[in-house]
């Protein structure tokens, strides 16, 4: 595509990421998840998995939705600077994904973690991986967080322990900034983080279909269009 140069100014100057590695994890239901970075041409199809949830209230879907919808679409637009995104699919087809970007060459900001389907801890998992990309191949020395839900403060700001610095306004605003340190992360990344490596490149080749899910229904609050 070619780029005037009013639309280049506008862009911002990216900054070299390692990639993520993709890995795998066995779920409770005995199926398997596979974790892996998308690109950004990969935004359309995320956005359309992301779009039936906009109106859920439940858990503040509608929220976290909403929010991933505009981060994605900045970022597909060259309006955020050094974003990436994760997901995570089940036979192909997409169960979650988390996103976030580099403040800096030792800070994350850490923005979303949405599940697709309830009651495997796929959130959790995909959480755990996205801290896991910040410090374990970014090099970072600390990611900032913050929650939308009640949901999300129990599982990272209470079981990771998370430091408080209200000090601090993370890009989300919301509540007070909390902060995941390394040594925070070296202390619970045994018990959270999950998945081996490497994966097979047929089982690769399938977790890149993306298959967008067929039901919500495990959701709560989702009420099929039209319903």
């Amino acid at each position: 595509m070619i780029v005037d140069k009013m639309e280049q100014s506008l862009r911002p100057v990216e900054t070299p990421m390692a990639p993520y590695p993709a890995k795998y994890m066995t779920m409770a239901s005995g199926e398997k998840m596979v974790v892996h970075q998308v690109e950004r041409e990969s935004v359309p199809r995320l956005l359309e998995a992301v779009k039936p949830l906009m109106t859920v209230e439940k858990d503040f879907y509608d929220v976290v939705a909403s929010r991933i919808n505009s981060e994605l679409v900045g970022w597909y637009r060259y309006r955020v600077k050094d974003e990436y995104c994760l997901v995570g699919t089940i036979d192909g087809v997409l169960v979650g994904l988390v996103n976030g970007r580099m403040l800096d060459d030792k800070t994350g900001m850490s923005y979303h973690t949405m599940a697709l389907r309830r009651g495997l801890r796929i959130g959790a998992q995909l959480f755990a991986a996205k801290m896991e990309y910040h410090f374990d191949f970014l090099g970072q020395q600390e990611v900032w967080i913050v929650a939308e839900s009640p949901i999300g403060f129990r599982r990272w700001m209470i079981e990771y322990e998370l430091e408080s610095r209200p000090e601090h306004w993370h890009e989300l605003g919301g509540v007070p900034t909390y902060v995941l340190t390394r040594a925070l992360w070296e202390k619970h990344k045994a018990a959270k983080c999950g998945g081996r490596r490497p994966v097979s490149e047929a089982m690769l080749e399938t977790a890149r279909q993306m298959i967008l899910p067929s039901t919500y229904a495990q959701i709560p609050g989702y009420k099929r269009e039209g319903a």
